[in-house]
């Protein structure tokens, strides 16, 4: 979770693309430039442990653009797949 907000922050597309699950990953991923993100805060967690497949995390993502600042809060679900964490989706709230 921490790696691919970690990617939104510094644009990297092709991080984004290669953690996402191949079932759900879009073809094509545009970042919005102007977008800031300022801060990541976990608010909740279940499974991701080392001998899970699947784990979930709620976070809230802090930015910045030109109309001011903005709050994601998404519940992502993750699953793993030969010793590799891939999102999966998730629900904007």
């Amino acid at each position: 979770m921490r790696s691919r907000y970690t990617a939104f922050v510094v644009g990297d597309a092709a991080y984004l693309q290669r953690s996402w699950h191949p079932t759900t990953r879009p073809a094509h991923l545009d970042l919005d430039a102007d977008l800031r993100w300022l801060r990541l805060d976990i608010l909740a967690k279940r499974g991701g442990g080392p001998f899970d497949t699947e784990g979930t995390v709620e976070f809230e993502a802090i930015h910045r653009d030109a109309a001011g600042r903005g709050v994601l809060r998404e519940h992502s679900r993750f699953v793993r797949e030969d010793g590799r964490w891939f999102y999966l989706d998730g629900d904007v709230r």
